[in-house]
């Protein structure tokens, strides 16, 4: 079941957040949308926590251009949905895109929305 639409915009927009390069350096704008007990499956097999999420991101030299497709969500239980999504990503190279398939799950802690759990696997355009 489709979470309620303007909870599914408000989810793409803090992923989205999440995918913006001056965000991805900022320690503190990550730390607000990242759960204290958010935990990452890393596409290299690795899983890492809040402060290794945050403490990667902030040495991220990339400036890939990074589009969400295909966005959805579902409601897993009051006050946690999950979103799903493929994201195309491109350097400046003129290579094609590369794409990955995405899941987050968002949890709403006290007044806001934070990301608990996220997993990227890569895929092929489809």
């Amino acid at each position: 079941m489709e979470a309620d639409k303007t909870l599914a915009t408000l989810l793409r927009e803090l992923e989205e957040r999440l995918l913006c390069s001056d965000v991805r350096r900022s320690p503190t704008a990550v730390g607000e949308l990242l759960a204290d007990e958010f935990v990452e499956f890393g596409s290299s097999g690795r899983v890492f926590d809040k402060q290794q999420t945050i403490d990667a991101l902030r040495g991220e030299a990339t400036t890939a251009q990074r589009s969400v497709l295909d966005f959805r969500t579902s409601a897993l239980a009051p006050g946690i949905v999950l979103a799903t999504y493929r994201l195309a990503s491109s350097d400046s190279d003129g290579e094609a895109p590369k794409h990955s398939l995405r899941s987050s799950i968002w949890k709403r802690i006290g007044e806001r929305w934070q990301m608990v759990f996220h997993q990227g696997t890569a895929s092929r355009a489809s």
